[in-house]
């Protein structure tokens, strides 16, 4: 189930419950905070909701001890997004002795003992040309500590756990991840694809939390076909997905239209864009920079 909360006037979430609750005991919520879900005809009480969610839960009958369905809230670390979807912040829980990987340049706060250190994915010939990620390993040394994680970029953030299988970010995309999913920045299967807009992808794979953000908010598409989508607004797409990269329209349309390479999506997967891309901004901006008389 998933809640949204009125605070102050402000809609904060939607949170899953089992982090509600987290942060009911924590004394981030109060049980008079307004509360809202899928299906209810009306606001109510947080504490009435969460009440009257025990107790169907209580009545429902369980699952068979044979079902392979799987947890959609599984985690190896318990965190609190916050800010979405402008300015997200994760708050990331992490175990003694435990270790959490960190885009460079992204920590906030930690506890003091919180240790860190940084590798580097891609190799140094590949940091020369800008496509490498600095990764810092962040171990809470004994006993649990938290780190505080903000990305560089203005945007929304989302949390995926990898079980086996793989999924292509955005390099510029990833915030953390645990230790048991690996960032391979040195395959290059769109190499090509991304080189006019300066960017590579990374491809993720293993098992464990993995976070990522985009510039503006993130919209996630089930896509079960054909899909095409703006090559500078895909952040993440699951490897269920086949692609092949096209220009919109003739030589023409590419250089003077201002819509450039698409990526045609076949198959069935998860796709997520953001709704903004930097290159656009720019563009978009550019009128209103001061210019420096000539007299």
């Amino acid at each position: 189930m998933q809640i949204t909360i009125n605070r102050n006037d402000e809609n904060l979430g939607p949170y899953p419950e089992d982090q509600v609750r987290q942060m009911l005991s924590a004394g981030q919520l109060d049980p008079g905070d307004l509360a809202f879900t899928e299906g209810m005809p009306e606001w109510q009480p947080l504490g009435q909701l969460l009440s009257s969610s025990q107790t169907q839960s209580a009545q429902a009958t369980p699952p068979s001890p044979s079902s392979s369905a799987q947890s959609t809230d599984q985690r190896d670390f318990e965190y609190l997004i916050e800010g979405k979807p402008d300015y997200a912040y994760a708050t990331v829980q992490v175990p003694g002795e435990q270790t959490l990987k960190v885009e460079s340049s992204s920590m906030a706060t930690m506890s003091t003992n919180m240790r860190m250190k940084t590798k580097l994915k891609g190799g140094f010939s590949r940091f020369l040309t800008g496509e490498s990620i600095f990764i810092n390993e962040f171990t809470a040394e004994g006993g649990p500590g938290e780190i505080g994680i903000a990305p560089g970029c203005p945007g929304d953030m989302e949390h995926f756990y990898l079980n086996g299988e793989e999924i292509y970010l955005q390099s510029s995309a990833f915030v953390a991840s645990s230790m048991g999913v690996d960032v391979d920045s040195n395959w290059q299967g769109f190499k090509g694809f991304f080189s006019g807009e300066s960017l590579f992808l990374a491809r993720c794979s293993g098992r464990g939390d993995l976070w990522f953000n985009t510039y503006g908010a993130l919209i996630e598409i089930d896509v079960q076909g054909d899909y095409v989508v703006d090559t500078g607004h895909i952040v993440a797409f699951t490897s269920g997905l086949n692609y092949g990269i096209d220009s919109f329209g003739g030589l023409k349309s590419f250089f003077f239209s201002g819509e450039g390479l698409v990526c045609r999506f076949s198959g069935r997967g998860r796709l997520w864009i953001q709704t903004r891309q930097v290159p656009s901004f720019a563009w978009w901006a550019n009128p209103y920079r001061p210019v420096e008389s000539s007299n």
